[in-house]
């Protein structure tokens, strides 16, 4: 590919702004329709109760707090991903980065509502903060809803600003390239950028801070959802390596989402000369790195569950090992481990294509993995006469395809609002100082004149 100049950098990753296709507004119409699907079901469990869903003694968690656990786990996508990739300085990392932040950011959001979905009464959800009531009631510290409600409202407010921080130069971009609303719009997000080297110092300084400290609060949160599990004496939870074994597997399924949506964005924003095989190349040795971890934790989890040969314990084991629950976990073993592995052990295998599905495989058995976790060892707690069974209804199912469907919409209408890629870094990337679009140079030299 020739060496574009800046200017052609910023006209291809700004064209995705302007307009609108017939494909794009059918495909924003179908996940709209979705969505509006789950919002109908969600009223109508509202109005009916709990009793709607498939949630019965004993299974009190069923797809809602899958979900819940799956969403979380995918956010990590793009901080922890980006965050690493920035502070290794990996150069070839910089037209991915706003392509996964994006995603930390819409499936934490999405993640987060679960909770809310879950509870009976979700009008008394704010029963969660930590406000002073004239009574002086307070939540339960003790309550891991309440661990997740501290946890996943500092990791969102740390992505969001580790997601908006470099867009502003981008904005300001944006701002001198349009005129009427959308100037002022673009002009009040891009908070008086001007690109001054005094500018650049703090976001470089600023970008540095906030990746160091979004480490660390990522991997807390993803252990802290585990801990909601690993305290409670349930069979099969209460073991001492689900917090690195669920933060594993939340990376696993962050790298695969992130693969993904690179792939679509590729094509149908004909991004082929920006997002390369290259970066497809490194993420898929990623993702293997990340599968072959996934193995050992589960190999683990299981040898030690066999070995402790609790009854309890090993009811379970058996139900998801050759029992009802084992063509989900034999499924859960091909999708993450026997179709990825070759695809991405082989170089020949491993293009964008072949990343692609073995992303796609990725996705479906760690949602698998999610729900394989929590209901088999809540239908066989202990005793045998307090067993039962756990199926979704129409209700659980439909919200579920539109939290999904959510995720899409959300990212279609960001692509239309702001460059899925960053232009500043880039044309960094490719030694091009980021000061000034050379165009606006241009015209106001010729304004000066």
């Amino acid at each position: 590919m020739a060496q574009k100049t800046p200017e052609q950098i910023s006209d291809d990753l700004l064209r995705p702004l302007s307009g609108v296709s017939a494909r794009y507004l059918a495909a924003m119409a179908c996940l709209l329709a979705i969505v509006i699907a789950a919002a109908f079901a969600f009223g109508w469990q509202v109005y009916n109760g709990l009793g709607v869903s498939g949630l019965r003694s004993p299974v009190f968690w069923g797809f809602y707090i899958t979900n819940f656990v799956f969403w979380i786990g995918l956010s990590h996508a793009g901080t922890l991903i980006s965050a690493i990739l920035r502070l290794a300085n990996a150069t070839w990392r910089r037209p991915v980065t706003r392509c996964a932040e994006v995603i930390t950011v819409f499936a934490l959001s999405i993640g987060a509502t679960f909770p809310i979905v879950h509870l009976g009464r979700p009008w008394l959800a704010f029963w969660l903060a930590p406000y002073p009531s004239e009574r002086g009631i307070w939540p339960n510290f003790r309550s891991p809803l309440l661990w997740d409600f501290f946890a996943i409202n500092t990791y969102l407010i740390g992505s969001v600003t580790f997601l908006l921080l470099p867009m502003i130069p981008d904005f300001a971009l944006i701002r001198d390239r349009s005129s009427g609303w959308k100037k002022k719009i673009y002009g009040a997000v891009a908070l008086g950028w001007c690109g001054t080297p005094r500018q650049w110092h703090r976001l470089e300084k600023a970008m540095q801070i906030m990746a160091v400290a979004i480490i660390p609060v990522a991997v807390s949160v993803h252990s802290i959802v585990s801990w909601d599990f690993a305290m409670a004496i349930v069979p099969t939870w209460h073991s001492t390596i689900f917090a690195p074994y669920f933060v594993a597997g939340a990376i696993f399924s962050g790298i695969a989402a992130l693969i993904l949506a690179m792939a679509l964005l590729r094509k149908f924003l004909h991004l082929e000369e920006y997002l390369l095989p290259i970066h497809f190349q490194n993420l898929g040795k990623l993702l293997l790195v990340m599968s072959l971890l996934w193995v050992y934790f589960v190999f683990a989890e299981r040898l030690t569950t066999w070995y402790g040969n609790d009854p309890s314990d090993m009811a379970v084991f058996w139900l998801t090992q050759t029992g009802a629950y084992s063509p989900l976990f034999w499924t859960m073993v091909t999708c993450n481990f026997l179709i990825p592995f070759p695809i991405l052990a082989i170089k020949r295998f491993r293009t964008i294509t072949g990343t692609a599905i073995a992303s796609f495989t990725v996705v479906i058995g760690m949602w698998l993995e999610r729900f394989l976790i929590i209901v088999p060892s809540l239908s066989h707690k202990f005793l045998p006469y307090s067993w039962g069974t756990y199926r979704p209804t129409w209700v659980e199912i439909t919200i579920t395809a539109g939290t999904f469907a959510a995720l899409g919409l959300l990212y279609m209408l960001f692509s239309k609002a702001v460059p899925i890629i960053s232009i500043w870094e880039l044309k960094w990337g490719r030694h091009e100082e980021p000061t000034r679009d050379p165009v606006l140079a241009r015209r106001d030299e010729e304004a000066m004149a």
